[in-house]
């Protein structure tokens, strides 16, 4: 793991726009996104810049069972206002969170998947270690599969509901060994609050108690922290 320590989120986004700048100079065309508070800032710097996306296809990690695509708690929702309706790619995948047959929308999913292979998969990290809604225990070669999230994971995106009771309790989620079918993969983590999570990801054992862990088995993961989500880790990445 190549591992980048900045002072604050906001340089945080700026250093991955650069990875995003590199990754397409490389040929890149295929971006898998992440949603949350914590990609924004990146988003930020993408809908300010002159990077264009319009022969790139994006492919998002996960959504909500329950909700609809114009629901504002939706990730379809999230993404266009923070990033499509700005920056437009050619196609954008999401789960289908209103999507009457569970097991068809899996299925199209990991066909998405399949024949839309990532270049750059954009990751966060929970605090329990989940990826994606990847919660612990989580198997390592699951693909995209409908999941029962944690009450951690509930409590925590709570903030963006009126009440914990409005959060959804199951999402559409790609799997880990989706998520590491990826050529590259950027992962951002900030604040004290992801601390300890991010020293088991980069510098703990690798098991499915931190499903994060498992990016150590990577050829090719970028990590960006800020100085408050690297202050457990021990080695110096200086």
């Amino acid at each position: 793991m190549k591992v980048i320590i900045v002072k604050d989120k906001e340089v945080g986004g700026k250093k991955a726009y650069d990875v995003f700048v590199e990754t397409l100079k490389k040929g890149s065309r295929t971006f898998g996104l992440a949603t949350g508070g914590t990609p924004e800032t990146t988003y930020k710097q993408l809908v300010n810049s002159d990077l264009d996306f319009t022969d790139c296809t994006s492919v998002n990690l996960d959504e909500y069972v329950g909700l609809t695509p114009d629901n504002p708690q939706s990730y379809n929702y999230y993404m266009h206002k923070h990033l499509f309706d700005s920056k437009p790619f050619k196609n954008s995948y999401l789960p289908d969170g209103s999507a009457k047959d569970e097991n068809e929308e899996i299925k199209r999913y990991n066909n998405i998947l399949k024949d839309n292979p990532i270049d750059l998969q954009l990751l966060g990290i929970g605090k329990n270690g989940h990826i994606g809604f990847n919660e612990p225990g989580s198997p390592i070669d699951a693909k995209t599969r409908k999941v029962h999230l944690t009450e951690s994971t509930i409590a925590a995106n709570a903030r963006y509901f009126k009440n914990k009771d409005e959060v959804p309790q199951y999402a559409y989620s790609m799997g880990i060994g989706s998520i590491m079918q990826a050529k590259e993969i950027l992962v951002e983590a900030f604040g004290a609050e992801k601390a300890e999570a991010v020293a088991k990801m980069i510098e703990g054992k690798v098991s499915p108690d931190v499903p994060a862990s498992i990016l150590q088995r990577h050829a090719n993961v970028t990590v960006i922290v800020d100085e408050q989500a690297a202050k457990l880790l021990k080695k110096d990445y200086k």
